[in-house]
């Protein structure tokens, strides 16, 4: 599966177009990790906790796209728009949408 941000497939014709497909995870924040990411947040640094949380959810929601395109027939996702979000104040969400098609 092509999976792209762009709107197009350089060099290849898109010969059918399916319809959007997205995925959304959600991931629960975690107390120690949050206390550590509090004390970077001070010190400063990154915060590698929660940069692999993050990676982790983003992978699952490309996962659902991808599962989702290929059951459409797909062979790639374009115009694929990643979003982060909290939710409640204590949960991360990570959004995967894009567009399914067929190219040749």
């Amino acid at each position: 599966m092509l999976l792209t941000t762009t709107s197009t497939i350089e060099g290849k014709v898109i010969e059918q177009y399916y319809g959007m497909v997205s995925g959304e995870t959600i991931i629960g924040a975690n107390i120690v990790r949050d206390f550590l990411a509090g004390i970077r947040d001070i010190v400063g640094g990154r915060s590698g906790s929660y940069e692999q949380v993050l990676k982790e959810a983003k992978e699952e929601a490309i996962r659902e796209i991808t599962a989702q395109a290929s059951a459409m027939g797909a062979n790639a996702i374009i115009g694929i728009d990643l979003d982060y979000e909290t939710v409640g104040g204590t949960m991360l969400m990570v959004t995967a949408a894009g567009t399914a098609v067929r190219y040749r």
